[in-house]
């Protein structure tokens, strides 16, 4: 099986079994985010234990993309800092807008590599970082200074 199946496959995965769906509570902060482009939709709930992440479920209407990147980045963030969390959300963004360019670091980011692909589909980059970006602006919600970012 080459790189790119593989990838194909962990995606494929997040999406047929999608980890930390369902609303849950209790929560800190829940937003609401659209990809206007395609008509995904999502709800995220974020609870927080101090500075870390406790908890984060979602709801999530859309392509295999934005939910199986959703279910990714739940897994990543959960039981981190909040800072270190946010990071995470820069690296991925970096790496959807480097074109193909910029490499994460998959110890760090885990099944989040597989999505390196999707650099090459500007369309599918709204996609893939939708649970993202209502991540990064729960976090915001929640400490307005985890959100900050030079975008």
């Amino acid at each position: 099986m080459d790189l790119e199946s593989l990838y194909q496959e962990i995606i494929l995965d997040h999406y047929r079994a999608k980890r930390h769906a369902g609303l849950r509570q209790p929560y800190d902060v829940e937003v609401t985010h659209v990809n206007p482009s395609c008509g995904d939709e999502l709800v995220l709930r974020l609870a927080l234990a101090g500075d870390r992440v406790a908890d984060l479920s979602y709801q999530a209407e859309g392509c295999s993309i934005s939910q199986a990147s959703t279910s990714v980045m739940s897994d990543l963030v959960i039981g981190r800092r909040l800072d270190e969390a946010v990071g995470l959300h820069d690296g991925f963004q970096a790496m959807l807008e480097g074109q193909g360019r910029v490499e994460l670091d998959e110890a760090v980011y885990g099944d989040a590599v597989a999505f390196h692909g999707v650099a090459q589909f500007p369309a599918r980059v709204k996609c893939a970082m939708l649970g993202w970006a209502a991540f990064r602006d729960a976090a915001w919600r929640c400490h307005p200074s985890a959100g900050e970012s030079d975008d």
